[in-house]
């Protein structure tokens, strides 16, 4: 604790296994150049995002690699005070291993987290696979009218160019 009473949260790492697949949260097991592939040129959420700013996201994340044979094939991270809410992002399976319950058991792995525990709010922002978020307790905004963002979607289209 530092004089003012407050701590800086140190994470455990977790790791699960299904026969040779392996979910972990030890973020020096992250292949970040096969997750800059998906988010960058796969997803649309994230499409063209500059791997130095997928790396720091990374990093101020709670990462949830999805491996098969020790080769990354599924990604997740949290964004979190750890108390009061959090902020579930940049989900995904590689295609050819979809369809197998992959999706399922790391959103499970994902809830079930221990410092993710009795939060006020959880924000998931998606137009994909609301059937599976919907398991997990996620709806639709009660009440969107007191709903704001301040959004910008070509922000990593103009990275770079000069103004």
């Amino acid at each position: 604790m530092n004089r003012k009473g407050l701590k800086n949260l140190e994470l455990e790492i977790i790791e699960r296994h299904k026969g040779e697949f392996t979910i972990s949260t030890d973020i020096n097991k992250l292949e970040l150049s096969k997750i800059h592939n998906y988010l960058a040129n796969e997803a649309d959420w994230s499409a063209n995002i500059p791997i130095d700013t997928l790396a720091i996201s990374i990093e101020n994340s709670l990462n949830f690699g999805l491996f098969f044979e020790n080769k990354q094939i599924g990604f997740a991270r949290i964004i979190s005070d750890y108390a009061t809410i959090a902020y579930l992002g940049d989900v995904y399976i590689l295609e050819e291993f979809r369809g197998n319950g992959l999706s399922k058991w790391l959103m499970s792995e994902v809830m079930a987290h221990p410092k993710l525990q009795g939060l006020r709010r959880w924000i998931l922002l998606t137009d994909t696979a609301e059937w599976l978020y919907k398991k997990f307790g996620f709806t639709a905004l009660p009440k969107p009218e007191v709903y704001m963002e301040k959004h910008n979607p070509n922000v990593y289209n103009h990275l770079g160019e000069s103004l």
